[in-house]
């Protein structure tokens, strides 16, 4: 029997033997074949969001064998709030004075992008449809590129806050606020809807200004109050509880004023830009948004209809490359009036070159509206599609090409990220009380920049007050130190007094950052010795320490000489303490 045929006849008992309705199956294969699709894209270097859309096509329902659901729609429809979620995350990093420093490319470049592309595959499509109301939707719709796709690799690049990536986020944002008089459009294009149906521009205008007046109130008081007194109490499943609360109301708000959900939430996270509680409620956030764009791209790659693509293969490969084309020809030349380097265009133009993820939204609601019918739905979700199939390939190809046509400005990350986070060769500090606060200062001192984090509001406060870089946050989150970019600092140093924590805190820091030194904070000789043992480059026992000091103290005061004492107090440190922690075992009692 030829191998198709055992293929065929093993795929065919597997669909008898299981219900594929099942969820643990369906699970189970999702997470079998995204294991095995992720892993082997990222060891040949193409990235995990091509190994995910790969993924998907293959547990999807247009392709042979086994498959997670039939109701593609549906699955996508529910993971599109993992762009909303990291489209908050973005706004976390992004102050409201840095957007207003975008705005010349925000509101010129995004602007004369949509339109001149628009304009440009309009034209293309004219040539085949007798209807100028399916082209210039077609046009406008497949002019604007996909902010999941987009951020999700600059996120993972690192290249948010380049000069390319605040570039192709300013392009990304204008297309967001794009979709709402696209949405309006589709109606006006359509015979059979009733355009006196809707409301009011003035009703519109002040349903929309009321929204961001209710945003603004809550991002700026509502929700870091609500966060404070949860910190105070020390309630994280509370925390985490309110902020996902804010980010869905955010989006629910904007959804209802007509604008996209991601618009919403990416406004509440910059209101909480400026929060001492944002580190922390990125770290919160990040799970959630990972998994749910995780799955998007899944999704997305389960909406690829294999057969339609088999049918008319040059069709529809045709048409991807002559969208591609349109973009590149029109966004690189834009770039460069706009200021970018060669450099910075071609990456800005190689990152958008797809169409994105609103298409299904506006081609689905001028299907239902009769502006297009079901072939020219079906060609535009699956142009739409592979683009996005091929964005990974395409941004990788950009990078050789960017590096050979501008080869003295390949720093990709030209500027910083405006939160606060760990900079190059800074110090962390876990614990802002007594002792936390004595270590800051003396290093402001010494001019070395440091951060840090404290669970304790009032501790917080304190260290605003006294313009110390102080953040609300776990120090024994993994989470949280990864989001804050550790690996970057020279030297951690752990003041806080309970002990279980630090223990944690040092053994996760020696396992995933082996390197870095770590100074600790010890009740006495016997926790001192558990975090050596953890891993601590240095742990200080404090009643031993403040023994030392009262002890040398008092040996001045009767006359030996200061150098002596130092030296006898510096080889007592250097011996572990051994001298004390003898001199404490014959003392104590016998059993």
């Amino acid at each position: 029997m030829p191998l198709t045929g055992i293929i065929r006849y093993w795929i065919y008992k597997v669909e008898k033997s299981v219900h594929l309705d099942s969820f643990i199956f369906s699970a189970l294969l999702l997470l079998a074949v995204t294991s095995v699709a992720v892993a082997l894209f990222r060891h040949i270097g193409l990235g995990s969001v091509l190994g995910l859309l790969v993924a998907g096509i293959v547990v999807g329902p247009y392709s042979p064998g086994p498959y997670v659901t039939a109701h593609v729609d549906d699955v996508r429809h529910f993971t599109e709030l993992g762009v909303v979620l990291l489209l908050f995350v973005i706004g976390l990093e992004m102050k409201p004075s840095r957007l207003w420093s975008m705005r010349r490319y925000l509101f010129g470049l995004g602007s004369l992008q949509i339109l001149l592309t628009g304009l440009a595959i309009t034209l293309y499509v004219a040539l085949g449809t007798d209807s100028w109301k399916t082209a210039l939707l077609i046009g406008l719709t497949l002019s604007l590129s996909s902010t999941a796709f987009v951020m999700q690799l600059l996120q993972e690049r690192g290249e948010l806050a380049s000069k390319h990536g605040t570039g192709t986020f300013a392009i990304l944002l204008m297309q967001d606020l794009a979709v709402v008089p696209l949405l309006a459009l589709v109606p006006l294009l359509s015979e059979t809807a009733a355009i006196a149906s809707g409301k009011p521009l003035w009703e519109q205008l002040l349903i929309l200004s009321g929204m961001f007046a209710v945003l603004f109130i809550f991002g700026r008081r509502v929700v870091p109050a609500a966060l404070e007194w949860l910190a105070r109490h020390d309630n994280r499943e509370a925390f985490l509880m309110v902020v996902l609360l804010a980010v869905f109301l955010a989006a629910w708000a904007m959804h209802q004023a007509g604008l996209s959900m991601a618009l919403g939430a990416f406004i509440m996270g910059m209101l909480l830009s400026d929060s001492t509680y944002n580190m922390q409620i990125r770290s919160l956030v990040e799970p959630y948004k990972g998994l749910l764009m995780s799955l998007f791209f899944v999704a997305v790659g389960m909406s690829i209809d294999l057969g339609e693509l088999t049918d008319r293969p040059l069709e529809f490969i045709g048409h991807a490359l002559v969208l591609i084309g349109i973009k590149l020809a029109i966004l690189f030349p834009l770039a460069l009036a706009f200021g970018y380097t060669r450099g910075n265009s071609v990456r800005i133009t190689f990152m958008l070159a797809q169409s994105g993820e609103f298409g299904f939204v506006l081609f689905g609601s001028a299907l239902v509206l009769n502006v297009i019918d079901e072939s020219t739905f079906i060609i535009a979700i699956a142009v739409i599609s592979l683009t996005m199939l091929m964005t990974p390939l395409l941004v990788s190809f950009g990078d050789i090409i960017a590096r050979r046509v501008d080869p003295k400005n390949n720093h990709l990350n030209e500027a910083t990220n405006s939160s606060i986070e760990i900079k190059e060769h800074s110090v962390i500090i876990g614990g802002y009380g007594r002792v936390g606060h004595t270590v800051a200062t003396l290093l402001e001192a010494s001019d070395i920049p440091f951060v840090a984090f404290d669970t304790n509001p009032a501790n917080i406060k304190r260290g605003r007050d006294s313009g110390h870089a102080v953040q609300y946050g776990d120090i024994s989150d993994p989470e949280l130190l990864a989001t804050a970019h550790v690996e970057r600092a020279s030297l951690i140093v752990l003041t806080i007094d309970q002990s279980s924590t630090v223990l944690r805190t040092v053994s996760h820091l020696r396992n995933i950052y082996p390197q870095l030194p770590i100074i600790a904070r010890a009740r006495d000789l016997e926790a001192c010795g558990h975090l050596l043992k953890a891993g601590a480059t240095q742990a200080f026992p404090e009643a031993v320490e403040a023994s030392l000091r009262l002890g040398a103290e008092a040996l001045k005061m009767v006359g030996a000489a200061d150098d002596n004492v130092e030296l006898l107090m510096q080889g007592v440190r250097d011996r572990g303490y051994q001298l004390v922690r003898e001199k404490s075992k014959q003392d104590s009692p016998r059993k």
